[in-house]
């Protein structure tokens, strides 16, 4: 009865150590959040924000999940609690996606905050959740820009759909972007988008310009105006003067923020504070006109009926751009801090792309052939070289009619003894009927010639297969290399088509494309030193050879000469 307790405490230990939210899922990712220094600190609680989590081949496994993502979840760092989040981009053939999450609170200054990734599930339901349920109840409008919508939809629960449509730009911020060449972006009046003396306000988008000299309107609504004067965000209409900061430079995606709140109004750019002064909001509800006379694009634009506080828009700053610190995408292993070489060569091969899965695939069978021929080459010359010498051995201190070798041990790995058999041969042509050998020197060099004939293709035969032997020396590296540059520029591709160039995006990418390199260079570099070895011996076999026909021929000579 006492051991009952323990088998159960012990039987339950596995299942605290192995948790999963649901075992239907069969991979797993860890989104991690960084609010500490060495990410984006904070120094106050921020609840309730929305954040793009940036999917690509370096941190995702696309082949795994559906075709559609339709089976992504997102879970709390309590790993039972699912996140409200929807898709903004999902392309499984580039292995490109975009997904905005909330997360209830982002706590202060606080490394390995987790948010756990779930897919893997063939057989789940799409998640019905709306876009607008991604977003608190302060937000009055979001923007996404979505390649293939008419005219720009609103994400939020209010509907502030554009009036009119705007050109799509594919490869802007995140996604797609709008482009801005004589077109507006203009929302009817809605209760939603009022703005009262009383009330606050914020505003937020990321603009790229083509040139910060022109002067242009980047929000209005009523008298309240966030303008560019000469590359400068200036703001009017708010209070008794004008506030001014923050230049705008051209070709440079640049975060631009805006609140109205008791009786301050705050200018942010790329989520510092760059201007703020005293304001109160007018009492206005008309139709907002984003991007008048702006020359570029603009993308992620976001309105709220809240003064957002300045870690809020620190926070949306740093995760929508492409160098974030905030968030960074992970496997368990890799968040937990698992530094095992194991892990390491997981993460390397996890990454690796086809092409350098076909570059490795030729190397490998490159190394086999390689490894053969060393081997049998290895062995080949030994057993010459041994046999050589004890054949040598026998010559050189025989006593008897040097034809009369033969008839002693054999020596079947010689070359010498192949050789001297060919010049026997030759000599016992030249024999008369009495047995008598008597040999002319056009007969000498005859015998000579057929030996020498004997020699060259014995030095062939020693030399056959070396060349197989180069290739993998010269060809390993460059096949090697080629994969590499492939995996380095598919891997930039899809970083650049992502919009996510952080360390933790490029580093698994580019140390797998490294991986054929390393491939290459493994099958060079043993190859290389078995060559040389090879060589040697082959070119002292030779040496050899061509010592002993000398030799062969001169006795010959004063043995049976005229």
């Amino acid at each position: 009865m006492k051991l009952r307790p323990l088998l159960l405490l012990a039987a339950a230990f596995p299942l605290a150590a192995h948790a999963w939210w649901n075992d239907a899922w069969s991979e797993r990712r860890v989104l991690v959040v960084d609010t500490s220094a060495t990410g984006v600190e904070t120094a106050s609680t921020v609840s309730g924000a929305t954040v793009p989590v940036r999917l690509h081949s370096g941190n995702f496994d696309f082949l795994a999940a559906s075709k559609d993502g339709s089976d992504i979840r997102f879970v709390a760092a309590d790993d039972k609690t699912p996140l409200k989040f929807h898709i903004e981009r999902f392309d499984g053939v580039n292995e490109l996606a975009v997904a905005w999450v909330q997360l209830p609170q982002i706590a202060v200054k606080t490394a390995g905050q987790k948010v756990f990734v779930y897919f893997g599930n063939a057989a789940a339901p799409a998640e019905l959740t709306p876009a607008a349920a991604s977003y608190d109840a302060s937000t009055s409008a979001v923007f996404h820009f979505r390649e293939g919508d008419d005219r720009p939809l609103d994400s939020s629960a209010n509907a502030n759909h554009a009036i009119a449509p705007l050109a799509v730009e594919k490869a802007g911020l995140l996604g797609s972007s709008a482009r801005l060449e004589g077109a507006t972006l203009v929302l009817a009046p809605s209760p939603s988008l009022q703005l009262t003396s009383n009330g606050s306000f914020s505003f937020a988008a990321w603009v790229r310009l083509n040139d910060s000299g022109p002067n242009a309107t980047i929000y209005r609504q009523g008298p309240l105006a966030l303008t560019l004067e000469g590359g400068t965000l200036s703001l009017s209409g708010a209070g008794k003067q004008a506030i001014s900061g923050g230049n705008l430079l051209p070709n440079v995606w640049q975060h631009v923020a805006l609140t109205v709140g008791a009786g301050q109004a705050t200018l942010y750019l790329n989520g510092a504070r760059v201007g703020g002064g005293e304001a109160v909001l007018p009492d206005t509800q008309s139709e907002v006109r984003i991007g008048d006379g702006l020359v570029g694009l603009i993308d992620e634009v976001q309105l709220a009926s809240v003064a957002r506080s300045a870690d809020w828009i620190r926070i949306a700053a740093s995760a929508q751009g492409a160098e974030t610190k905030l968030l960074s995408l992970t496997t368990d292993d890799e968040a937990a801090g698992d530094g095992g070489s194991s892990s390491y060569l997981g993460i390397l091969v996890g990454n690796l792309t086809v092409d350098a899965w076909i570059v490795i695939a030729i190397l490998m069978v490159m190394f086999a052939v390689a490894v053969a021929v060393m081997i049998g080459k290895a062995r080949l010359v030994i057993a010459t070289d041994k046999d050589n010498r004890s054949f040598l051995q026998r010559f050189r201190h025989a006593s008897e009619d040097i034809l009369d070798l033969e008839k002693g041990a054999a020596h079947p790995n010689s070359s010498l003894y192949r050789l001297y058999q060919a010049g026997t041969r030759e000599i016992q042509r030249r024999t008369n009927a009495a047995g008598e050998v008597n040999l002319s020197a056009a007969s000498i060099n005859a015998i000579k010639a057929a030996v020498d004939a004997d020699l060259v293709r014995e030095t062939h035969k020693l030399n056959a297969q070396m060349v197989l032997l180069t290739i993998a020396i010269s060809g390993g590296p460059f096949l090697g290399l080629l994969g590499t540059v492939v995996g380095v520029m598919i891997t930039f591709a899809a970083i650049a088509a992502a919009g996510d160039v952080n360390v933790n995006a490029i580093a698994p990418g580019i140390a797998a494309a490294l991986l054929a390199t390393v491939a290459g260079l493994s099958v060079a570099i043993p190859a290389l030193f078995g060559y040389n070895y090879l060589a040697s011996r082959i070119k002292n076999i030779s040496a050899d050879m061509q010592i002993f026909v000398d030799e062969f021929i001169t006795r010959v000579a004063e043995s049976y000469s005229r």
